[in-house]
């Protein structure tokens, strides 16, 4: 993959561990014997992400994979999340904010590229709502219900400050 020269904030997103987690991602897959899911979409660019989790009885994510397609920001971003949240109780998970989920990722970005980077974030912490085989799991519900969704409207983490 060509890294872009036109700018030195896009030659900053491709650093050799975003690119890492891009090209060999963290748990990406389907999960047998998920507890909770989740799907969310970012309308601006059309990336997807889809988080399974398997909580243990202890309170604590088990595992966390992910599926989905789009930019390098969204895939890479997933990978990190997922791998850094395994292992923590759900009220760690909670307590995890949008960021710490930008300086996870490393580097600065634009607040429509921000919102790339936080589509698995807003995807996990409503996995974290979606036990799987309830009403509120989405595979229960109609793929065109924009509740089964996560999706960004609104300013973005920069514009907020």
């Amino acid at each position: 993959m060509p890294i872009p020269q036109d700018d030195p904030n896009d030659q900053d997103i491709y650093q050799e561990h975003v690119l890492d987690h891009y090209e060999d991602p963290y748990n990406r897959g389907p999960l047998a014997g998920a507890t909770h899911a989740h799907d969310g979409k970012n309308p601006l660019c059309g990336d997807t992400i889809h988080v399974d989790l398997r909580l243990d009885e202890n309170g604590r994510v088990a595992e966390a994979w992910f599926e989905g397609d789009g930019c390098v920001i969204s895939q890479a971003s997933a990978s990190m999340l997922l791998e850094e949240i395994e292992g923590k109780t759900i009220e760690e998970v909670e307590k995890f904010s949008a960021e710490e989920m930008l300086k996870l990722f490393g580097p600065q970005l634009t607040p429509n590229r921000q919102k790339c980077c936080l589509l698995s974030w807003k995807v996990l912490k409503g996995a974290l709502q979606r036990p799987v085989g309830t009403e509120a799991d989405p595979s229960n519900t109609e793929e065109d219900e924009p509740e089964s969704q996560t999706s960004f409207g609104g300013p973005s983490l920069g514009e907020e400050q």
